[in-house]
């Protein structure tokens, strides 16, 4: 507890810094507070903003003060190491690599010294670990990407990338669940909706998820594309 910090963001928000590393094992403590925040929640509390070591929690303040807010955040401290997180659970998800769903696969082969091959293999092959969802509802920061595929962001990020593209940033990749604007390397696309708002579970992936990516045909993506749901 001694590292942890908890100071106002803002007159409506508390952010609770656990650390600055980045780790499974520091997810692990925020999704314990994240979790006894919304079992014990009153009121107040607006919404709970989950990051790589941190969780920004926004509050109404004409319901509490400043203080109680600080007040209930040590108690959900002390209380978090109580919660038993569920088991992780695994998605698959089928992606389309290169062509015109990944037109950034050539310059990340450029960018590593790998074939476009190998780059597929290497990033289909690999386990991701959903950190946390942000940027856009739904859009899932992936980590543990294979050292040999970390590449550098766009230059210039493009105005509207389209809905599925899966994407590397860095040492990341994701998912883009809507159309939006966005500076990652775009390798391929996966059929599957990562949000729908009006469903029982909004968003496909959840903080905590094991994710594999599963390579598929252009052919096969149309035929997912186009399955009931």
């Amino acid at each position: 507890m001694t590292d942890i910090q908890v100071h106002f963001a803002s007159d409506r928000s508390l952010l609770v810094m656990l650390g600055n590393e980045i780790s499974r094992e520091q997810q692990r403590k925020v999704a314990q507070l994240c979790a006894v925040i919304e079992r014990d929640r009153y009121g107040a509390v607006q919404n709970v903003h989950p990051a790589y070591g941190s969780v920004l929690i926004t509050f109404d303040p004409r319901r509490t003060s400043a203080a109680s807010m600080a007040a209930a955040a040590r108690k959900w401290l002390e209380r978090m190491s109580s919660i038993e997180l569920p088991p992780a659970r695994r998605v698959e998800i089928p992606v389309c690599y290169g062509s015109s769903f990944g037109p950034d696969l050539p310059d990340v082969a450029a960018h590593t010294g790998l074939s476009c091959d190998d780059v597929v293999r290497i990033h289909s092959s690999a386990e991701y670990f959903v950190y946390f969802l942000g940027f856009s509802p739904g859009f899932p920061y992936l980590g543990d990407l294979p050292r040999e595929l970390a590449v550098p962001r766009l230059g210039t990020p493009r105005t509207r990338v389209p809905a599925g593209s899966v994407a590397i940033g860095g040492t990341q990749t994701g998912v883009y669940p809507l159309a939006s604007p966005g500076g990652w390397r775009i390798i391929g696309r996966t059929p599957l909706k990562l949000f729908e708002p009006l469903g029982e579970s909004p968003t496909l992936l959840q903080m905590g998820d094991l994710v594999n990516f599963e390579p598929i045909s252009e052919e096969e993506f149309v035929r997912v594309a186009e399955e009931p749901e």
